[in-house]
């Protein structure tokens, strides 16, 4: 039995990236719910703004005198027919104020603040048992959401949910840089946080069509409980099935066993810019994902676009995360650390003219536009992480990974309930597509600035034979963190010169990935 089990541990590693992926797929899903079955849930707990609708779908919108999108009146609303067929109705659309703060706010400020409180304790506690019940409470709190009868009991079980899916990322995170090497982090990390879309790309056609089908007369609430019910299995997998990891140092940051104040890691000038600039980036994600479903059924009524949001989300979304880690992986290796903004600069520079065209043009190529958008607008989230992870020290990666969601949640998760009143102005459309692409686009540019504080290309280390002490190797660095005085080895780890190179004595049960 021993030699089967032996066999088997190769795969420990892609089942924990399975587990840990899958389970944020099942928040995520948890989370952007909401955005999608937002006009049924508002007319059953009455909250939200009224407006005119079409509530014929069979009807096309050439066809109309009138586009119900654009009558203000209710009594105007019911007065239009086609043929004695009336196609307009007031109700609930699913928008307003009220649905910004459940969709945005009260989820991000509860996610922001525990993930800093969840980063602190992953770093000092058992990462796999923290996790465990992370899942645990926000797969009962999507649950739950199937049965609330009023807007306050949804706000408070999303808050609740908030809680628990704030471990997610900091704590999976800490927990996949231990397992897999620097080689493969990039993709790992891009896999892992491709949950986020996976979630929100799944969430349409569930939304949509389970809603659609009522089973048993629940309508909206079967996506809520069904989700649940997946979450908790994910839950009971992950704390009985992984285990909590070494903790490995990515670089030598720790070799001195020298600690570096959090202060002074997250006011380098490099893990600011790159917080600001995924915060901004986060705000045009999150601003689309939190309209794309409201803002295609008011503007196209006619057209079921729920199979072709998921099939991009899911289909040239996937492949995007998949090009964008690997393409990372390859280049850092020459170029070094510096590569890995390079590609997140030149990915949502590309992205954003398309972004502009999946909300200015109608409904066909308006997804073939969104489609390529996405292909390049995706390579970015695990991206980022790999190089936060990489230009921190071990000993406070997962308290730097909170603190870092925390700032990004709340300017990009924040700022799309600015969406609302700008709609007032200037109109739904120019409203999304400002805080949409237009910050893909201001993005592109701090990326771009980004990229001169890192480093850049390592020299090739040079293998050294040394048979009189097993434990002389030659010195890797493979972490762009380092304190001020462990420059030129002071501090460091005991060195010597051999030739042109840093020949650098370590213990052999240094464990470096």
């Amino acid at each position: 039995m021993q030699p089967m089990v032996d066999k088997l541990k190769f795969l420990y590693k892609p089942y924990v990236l399975a587990v840990l992926t899958i389970g944020y797929i099942a928040g995520e899903l948890g989370h952007y719910l909401i955005g999608v079955t937002s006009r049924a849930t508002a007319i059953e707990l009455d909250y939200g703004d009224h407006a005119c609708q079409q509530n014929h779908t069979e009807v096309e919108r050439h066809t109309l005198p009138q586009q119900c999108a654009d009558i203000i009146v209710e009594h105007e609303c019911h007065q239009q027919h086609l043929n004695g067929t009336v196609y307009c109705e007031w109700n609930h659309n699913g928008l307003g104020l009220e649905y910004q703060l459940l969709a945005g706010p009260s989820f991000i400020a509860v996610f922001t603040v525990m993930g800093v409180v969840l980063g602190f304790a992953a770093d000092r506690f058992n990462r796999v048992r923290m996790l465990w019940i992370c899942t645990l409470v926000f797969a009962i709190a999507i649950f739950l959401q199937g049965s609330v009868n009023a807007y306050w009991q949804l706000i408070l079980l999303r808050m609740v949910m908030a809680a628990g899916e704030a471990g997610c990322n900091p704590l999976a995170t800490g927990i996949m840089s231990d397992i897999f090497p620097e080689s493969k982090r990039a993709l790992v990390m891009a896999i892992f946080n491709w949950g986020i879309y996976g979630g929100y790309g799944i969430a349409f056609p569930v939304g949509r069509y389970i809603t659609k089908l009522d089973l048993w007369g629940l309508g909206w609430r079967v996506c809520y409980y069904g989700t649940g019910v997946l979450a908790i299995i994910m839950a009971f997998l992950t704390g009985t099935t992984l285990k909590e990891p070494e903790r490995q140092s990515i670089g030598e940051e720790d070799a001195g066993k020298q600690k570096v104040s959090l202060v002074k890691v997250l006011l380098q000038p490099r893990v600011v810019l790159l917080m600001i600039a995924a915060s901004i980036r986060h705000c045009g994600g999150m601003t689309f994902a939190y309209n794309a479903d409201l803002y295609y059924n008011i503007y196209f009524p006619d057209v079921d676009l729920g199979w072709w949001l998921f099939a991009v989300t899911i289909g040239i979304g996937s492949i995007g995360v998949v090009v964008g880690g690997v393409v990372s992986d390859r280049f850092v290796a020459k170029l070094g650390v510096r590569s890995r903004v390079a590609c997140l600069a030149i990915s949502q520079l590309l992205a954003t003219p398309f972004a502009v065209g999946s909300v200015y043009f109608e409904p066909l190529w308006a997804m073939i536009t969104l489609g390529i958008s996405y292909f390049f607008a995706e390579m970015w989230f695990g991206i980022v992480f790999a190089v936060l992870v990489e230009i921190v020290p071990v000993h406070m990666r997962s308290t730097v990974i909170g603190v870092f969601l925390f700032v990004m949640n709340n300017i990009g998760g924040n700022l799309p309930i600015l969406v609302d009143p700008l709609a007032k102005a200037i109109g739904y459309r120019g409203s999304v597509m400002f805080f949409y692409a237009g910050f893909y686009g201001i993005s592109t540019v701090l990326f771009f600035i980004t990229m001169f504080f890192m480093e850049g290309p390592k020299p090739e280390p040079v293998a050294v034979e040394d048979r009189r002490n097993p434990q002389v190797e030659m010195g890797h660095e493979n972490s762009t963190f380092q304190a001020d005085d462990f420059i030129n080895g002071v501090g460091g780890p005991k060195a010597h010169h051999n030739g042109h190179n840093i020949v650098t004595v370590r213990p052999t049960e240094s464990s470096r990935l």
